[in-house]
């Protein structure tokens, strides 16, 4: 058999055994199929393979190699599972390794994050602690080379396999940078590179914890709970669920379950392939509660969705910023051949209250879906009302509503040029070329007269009135950049942290926050004393 034959094969196998997937699940193990449904399914099959053995014999070009891969990957079963849902997918073995990757929490390699900008491949930052941050890689360096083989025509995705490999074997890199006379050579040892959730935690106030989290992952509850023992005595907290798309749902409910009372309802599935599940605490914050706000916004989604909601319905926690995602749509994925898989929607969440977090997609392009352009009036008309613990109003069927609005700064077009010409990220690597700055560094007018001929050597465009508006934002990009480049991504993050306006204003929260845990304590003792007397 021809390679070309085996691979059309492989290709119409595994199609089908995605089909089978479908099939199994959502007829099989429903209702047994009819005879007049069986007959369906076997003309549609045989159309389809009718189809694929006409384009494969008479195509005007072969389709042969990648291209009758993408047939199959990009075109037959992503077009397949898009009629049903916008969150089931099919993961080729490049996508499904990486999914396994980022639910691990690492890999192995030489911890840094890369990115091709106009043909170059620039380190924008080593992750501290990583052979790249002890050997002294730094933020702004262009690979030249990895192991002697040039990086020019690749793009970062396969510098990115060039440097990942098994634990202790070694590369050798080689970098250009601003400043120095000819190349520098750096000799790696691989490592495990952990790549934790918690990317961000420390005291943003005297008592107030701040604790972003950008997914979640296998290692996320026990990061979670570390970052909350690390306070020490907590008077607030602030956790920041922003642009979190979410992750494990086991990692959500244990989150959940530190921060709940033993017993307390976190979430619910229901599906019609699989019996209802509800999720309980099981462990129980045991008594030691402080007063939370969850900042979240529109791109807050899924697990992270779970978690606000959860703390919500039950007073928990005061949720502030904008609305959420609204994917509350469940993906079981299944292996299949080849280190294939198959993300299949098989429930709905719910939060405690009854809740459901999904926004309405039917009849919406993916495109407006990801965009909102279908998203629920900001009024919350036509939104199911439901209560909390405390009989608070919460809405439904469109992610999560805060309870307190903030919105998100406006970027201008002035800004926005900044960031796409990577403005920032340049400058602080040029600034650092020929000198050093010290933890209390500052932006003053020295540094912005330097920035404004940087941007006139990059012919990228201003006034004076450009810069005067976003002053502060302006100042606080450089800051964050420089440090980040002299002391690690930890310090550039805290700069941002700091400054960030929203961040600022989710502080100013905390005495709701604290009026809101004293009421859950207050039903939940009520509570308690109704079982009493009931027996």
């Amino acid at each position: 058999m021809t390679p070309r034959a085996r691979r059309a094969i492989f290709s119409l196998v595994l199609f089908f055994g995605v089909c089978a997937v479908l099939g199994t699940l959502f007829q099989s193990r429903v209702r047994a199929q009819s005879a007049e449904d069986e007959s369906q399914l076997r003309d549609s099959f045989k159309a389809f393979t009718s189809v694929y053995a006409l384009v494969e014999q008479n195509y005007a070009e072969p389709i042969t190699g990648d291209k009758a891969d993408t047939v199959i990957y990009d075109g037959a079963i992503p077009g397949m599972l898009r009629v049903l849902d916008p969150h089931s997918s099919f993961h080729d073995p490049k996508d499904y390794a990486k999914m396994q990757e980022d639910q691990r929490g690492h890999y192995y390699g030489v911890g840094m994050v890369i990115q091709q900008q106009e043909k170059k491949i620039y380190v924008v930052t080593p992750y501290e602690g990583t052979p790249s941050f002890r050997a002294g890689v730094r933020p702004g360096d262009i690979i030249d080379s990895v192991n002697g083989k040039s990086s020019e025509g690749l793009n970062s995705e396969q510098v990115a396999k060039e440097l990942k490999g098994p634990k202790g074997t070694h590369v050798t890199l080689t970098t250009i940078r601003e400043g120095q006379s000819k190349p520098l050579t750096f000799d790696l040892v691989r490592d495990e590179i952990p790549h934790p959730s918690v990317d961000l935690k420390y005291e943003i106030r005297p008592g107030v914890g701040y604790i972003h989290l950008t997914q979640f992952q296998q290692t996320t509850a026990k990061e979670v709970d570390d970052a909350i023992d690390g306070f020490g005595d907590l008077k607030g907290l602030v956790f920041d669920l922003r642009g979190n798309p979410g992750g494990l749902l086991s990692q959500a409910v244990e989150v959940c379950d530190h921060l709940l009372a033993r017993g307390q309802t976190i979430v619910s599935q229901r599906g019609r392939a699989y019996p209802d599940q509800v999720y309980t605490a099981t462990h129980g914050n045991g008594g030691h509660t402080f007063p939370i706000v969850i900042l979240v916004n529109r791109n807050t989604a899924s697990a992270a969705e779970i978690v606000s909601g959860a703390l919500q319905d039950h007073d928990r926690a005061l949720i502030v910023g904008e609305t959420t995602f609204g994917k509350g749509l469940v993906q079981t994925v299944y292996n299949l051949s080849e280190n294939t898989g198959l993300a299949l929607t098989t429930y709905h969440y719910y939060t405690p209250s009854g809740r459901l977090i999904q926004r309405d997609y039917n009849g919406v392009s993916l495109y407006d879906y990801y965009n909102h352009a279908n998203a629920l009036p900001a009024d919350n008309t036509n939104k199911e009302v439901k209560l909390t613990d405390s009989g608070r109003t919460v809405y439904g069927g469109g992610g999560i509503t805060p309870d307190e609005k903030i919105e998100t700064p406006k970027s201008n077009p002035f800004m926005d040029s900044l960031l796409y010409h990577y403005a920032f990220f340049h400058f602080a690597h040029h600034y650092l070329a020929n000198r050093t700055v010290t933890e209390d560094f500052k932006v003053d007018e020295p540094v912005m007269t330097e920035f404004k001929a940087f941007l006139t050597s990059q012919n990228i465009p201003w006034t004076n009135e450009d810069l005067t508006g976003p002053i502060d934002w302006i100042k606080d990009n450089i800051k964050a950049e420089i440090m980040t480049s002299q002391f690690g991504q930890l310090q550039g993050l805290r700069v941002r942290a700091d400054w960030d306006p929203m961040i600022q204003k989710a502080i100013t929260y905390l005495p709701e926050a604290q009026a809101l845990e004293d009421s859950a304590h207050k039903v939940l003792a009520q509570k308690a004393e109704a079982r009493s007397d009931a027996n």
